[in-house]
């Protein structure tokens, strides 16, 4: 125990601000390292203990500190006290320190009373050890209050926090300590119940003190400062009763019991000091002089047990006593002068109105050991098969909430679906919107340009034109060559030997039908496609508003209102939306709380120390989930009025606006929006199907312009040969190299001997030819079905089209060796707009059977979500 003798003065009577502190229990030196590692190795592991050596090591180094001479500065001793005591939390719950053989019974706890020291306690319990710990760190919060200058106002401030503190520790100690280190052999009184809760209001009284003081020094009115006044004398008034009664009777010095007693008075008497200045405000004069009278009684009859007490605070006491007479003359007088009241006896008067402005710190944070990491891995097996089956009973309640709130959202979203909520108040404000599929589809549209881009995209006119350019050109190409070879036949007679161009040019001739045939019937389809974007155009426009949401209809007020009411009957249903929407935010942190409670919820301390069924405290400890399943049950029921006050609500909204209209006109709406979209795309699948087709139809007829090409070339070779021969013939002239040979010798090949013209012919449409100018007359081939694949190449093989068409198999002269019938051409009139009725090119098939599709891979210029729109 330990008493200041600092001062300091108040403003009416001085008050010697005297105080007490308390010194801190004292102990033996034991040792914990060795029983606990023994214990670790028996129980666990020798490589368990040795992983542990470092947690071992900060408990021994805890314990050595504790039993040294306190350090100077107590903030470093409460600081050590606190890790120590979360240190013994985590070694109950690990180690089980008891008497009992298969326990560790090696350890034994000695602690001396703090006010007794040749009284002490020797205990195989951990719990003494605790309390003894608890009890020292309110020593040392006490000790810090008393080092602050309470001459300032903040130290007052600083030393009544510390106060607080502990008084704290000493409740602590009363509530979860006390009793347990009171079941040993033996104990002390300083650890008792009635011991930690005395201290308690001692500490609590000194923290008030504290606070009237800096009352007074700021200048409160004289109410306010006797209110805090009278709750520091009953906070000592219950510290003395404790003090006089058993177990601490005679326990005690008998300076402390006078201490405390001077200060009960002391501060009942400044109460009915600073009362009678209020009384005498009022001008209750009566009650003044009796309230006066009291307060000097209560001085006169303390000072007569007052033996042993600090001259100072004597002095305090005398000096407030002339302050009362002083005050009760004066009031006596002005009573006998002027007011003439009965003065009550003290008796008869209520009791001192009273103001607490301190309660005992809450040390559960302070002293809370669940951060603490050493022997973290040390978990009895029973503890954790327990936990497991608790942590399962968790799970499931959890579970089962979560279930709830969830069913509770789908309801709201389900009925509010039902009830067209919130759409049909937004539409009311303007605040239109698309289902989101739907929108997307909408957005992709006008992004690729709208219907107003589909008139851009027809470019099958000037592809048409190019084809049939190509087409001209080629077909000229034969023309001139048979009008040239007709005007030769013509002119020479028989003389000229050479096949008939039309005898030669037939299959050519039938395939460039074939692709005139087809162009024109593409044409056809073109105009077809032109006239369906002109006739829909219409039906299109709705896409181009922008944003789309402008093309619905609009929810309004009605035109006549009889009683103008609808603005209430909106707000009220947007009132209960609110509400509605508040429910679900309840909901999402009620679940968060769930998750939140089960991951703080550690109950293994408890179940490594409990010694009753593990039953019974898991009842215990589910039942703190109670309140949050009760407040989710209530949730779902408040939720479920609402909805239903939100359809009667609802009802009368849409009567009021005709809701069901507009509710018919919207969906019209939706209809319209989505049979555009499918025209839309379907008109650009077809456009898309018409450039594939013309591309690739081009490819197939420079193909075979190209074949013509090389066709008039080796004619026009072969005829300036036959000319010369048959110039010389006239001329009388007669080689003899020439009689074994025809005279059309194959381009690029050195002149041999002559041979016969029918004998040349024959063998240039058989034999093919590496060179460029190969000859290429070949007997007729069977007639292709229109344009599929484009012919196979009369030249050499050439670079593939950008459009990858693939060659057609086998060249269209096999060698001799080969003996190769000509392969059967695949047609090009494949109909590239599939969705028209019939094929969209009607060339007569001219051969049974089908022919595969060329896999053409032509770049497609759409969006793959831009095509594809209208079939028909």
């Amino acid at each position: 125990m330990a008493v200041a003798m600092a001062s300091a003065s108040s403003s009416s009577a001085t008050v010697t601000n005297i105080m007490l502190a308390i010194y801190e229990k004292k102990t033996n030196s034991i040792d914990l390292y060795r029983p606990l590692r023994q214990y670790i190795c028996f129980t666990y592991s020798e490589r368990e203990a040795v992983n542990l050596e470092d947690d071992l090591s900060t408990v021994k180094t805890l314990r050595s500190d504790i039993e040294r001479v306190p350090d100077p500065a107590p903030t470093t001793r409460r600081d050590l006290l606190i890790s120590y005591f979360k240190a013994l939390c985590l070694i109950e719950t690990r180690f089980p320190i008891s008497s009992d053989r298969d326990h560790i019974n090696s350890i034994q706890f000695t602690w001396f009373d703090a006010f007794k020291q040749k009284q002490k306690a020797v205990q195989q319990n951990i719990h003494l050890e605790k309390a003894a710990i608890l009890f020292n760190l309110g020593a040392v919060y006490s000790q810090i209050g008393l080092s602050y200058d309470r001459a300032t106002v903040e130290g007052r401030r600083q030393a009544s926090h510390a106060f607080i503190a502990a008084a704290g520790s000493f409740a602590f100690l009363r509530d979860n300590a006390s009793t347990k280190a009171s079941m040993g052999n033996s104990t002390t009184v300083d650890l008792s119940v009635e011991c930690a809760g005395m201290l308690e209001r001692l500490m609590l009284a000194q923290a008030q003190e504290c606070v009237f003081e800096n009352t007074i020094a700021k200048g409160s009115t004289p109410g306010v400062c006797a209110k805090i006044s009278r709750q520091v004398g009953l906070y000592y008034e219950e510290a003395l009763a404790a003090l006089n009664a058993a177990p601490l009777k005679d326990h005690f010095e008998k300076a402390w019991i006078a201490h405390v007693q001077l200060k009960a008075a002391l501060f009942y008497a400044e109460a009915c000091y600073r009362y009678g200045l209020e009384l005498h405000e009022k001008e209750e004069i009566a009650e003044e002089i009796a309230r006066l009278r009291s307060g000097v009684s209560t001085l006169t009859e303390t000072k007569k047990s007052s033996k042993g007490a600090p001259a100072q605070l004597l002095d305090a006491i005398s000096k407030l006593e002339v302050n009362l007479n002083r005050n009760l003359e004066r009031a006596m007088k002005e009573n006998d002068r002027v007011y003439l009241m009965r003065v009550p006896s003290p008796s008869s008067l209520p009791p001192l109105p009273a103001f607490s402005m301190v309660k005992s710190m809450q040390m559960n944070d302070v002293l809370d050991a669940s951060k603490e990491k050493i022997f973290a891995s040390l978990v009895p097996d029973s503890s954790a098969k327990a936990l497991s089956r608790y942590t399962e009973m968790v799970d499931d309640v959890i579970r089962t909430q979560a279930e709830k709130l969830q069913q509770g959202s789908e309801l709201t979203r389900v009925r509010l679906k039902e009830m067209d909520l919130p759409d049909s108040i937004l539409a009311l404000e303007g605040n239109f919107s698309l289902p989101e599929d739907l929108k997307n589809e909408v957005e992709k549209v006008q992004a690729s340009g709208g219907p107003a881009g589909l008139e851009g995209e027809l470019q099958l006119r000037d592809l048409r034109r190019v084809n049939q350019e190509l087409l001209v050109q080629t077909e000229e190409l034969l023309q001139k060559e048979a009008a040239e070879d007709a005007q030769f036949r013509s002119q020479f007679g028989t003389r000229w030997t050479r096949p008939q161009s039309s005898t030669l040019t037939k299959t050519l001739q039938e395939r460039l039908n074939k692709f005139a045939a087809n162009l024109k019937q593409a044409g056809e389809s073109d105009v077809r496609i032109e006239r369906s974007v002109r006739e829909h155009a219409s039906l299109m426009s709705i896409l181009n508003h922008r944003p789309i949401e402008a093309a619905l209809p609009s929810l309004s007020r009605p035109i006549m209102s009889l009683d103008a009411n609808e603005d209430a009957i909106v707000g009220a249903l947007k009132q209960s939306l609110r509400q509605l929407e508040t429910l679900g935010a309840q909901r999402a942190g009620l679940e968060d709380m769930l998750k939140e409670m089960k991951r703080k919820d550690d109950i293994l301390p408890k179940l490594m120390t409990s010694t009753g069924s593990y039953e019974d405290l898991f009842r215990k400890e589910i039942a703190k989930y109670d309140h949050i399943c009760e407040e989710i049950a209530q949730n779902i029921e408040a939720q479920e009025q609402l909805l239903m006050q939100i359809q009667v609500q609802n009802e009368e909204f849409g009567a009021v606006f005709n809701l069901e209209d507009y509710k018919a006109s919207r969906e019209k709406c939706y209809k319209q929006i989505q049979a555009a979209l499918a025209k839309c795309k379907e008109i650009k699948e077809n456009i898309n199907e018409g450039l594939k087709f013309y591309v690739t139809l081009q490819d197939a007829i420079n193909n075979i312009k190209q074949q013509c090409s090389d066709f008039v070339m080796t004619r026009n070779i072969q005829c300036r040969e036959m000319m010369e021969d048959v110039q010389r013939q006239m001329a009388g002239f007669n080689f003899q190299d020439r009689e074994s040979t025809g005279p059309y010798p194959s381009v690029g090949q050195p002149r041999q001997n002559p041979r016969s013209s029918t004998q040349q012919l024959t063998e240039s449409q058989s034999i093919s030819h590496p060179s460029p100018q190969t000859p290429y007359y070949r007997p007729p081939e069977q007639p292709m079905q229109g344009y599929g694949h484009p012919p196979p190449p009369y030249t050499a093989p050439q670079q593939p089209s950008p459009y990858h068409v693939p060659p057609s198999t086998g060249a269209p002269y096999p060698p001799p060796h080969a003996q190769q019938h000509a392969p059967v051409g695949h047609e090009y009139g494949q109909p590239a707009y599939p969705g028209w009725r019939g094929p969209y090119y009607n060339a007569p098939a001219e051969q049974s059977g089908s022919h595969p599709r060329p896999p053409y891979t032509i770049p497609n210029p759409y969006h793959p979500h831009q095509s594809g729109y209208y079939k028909q």
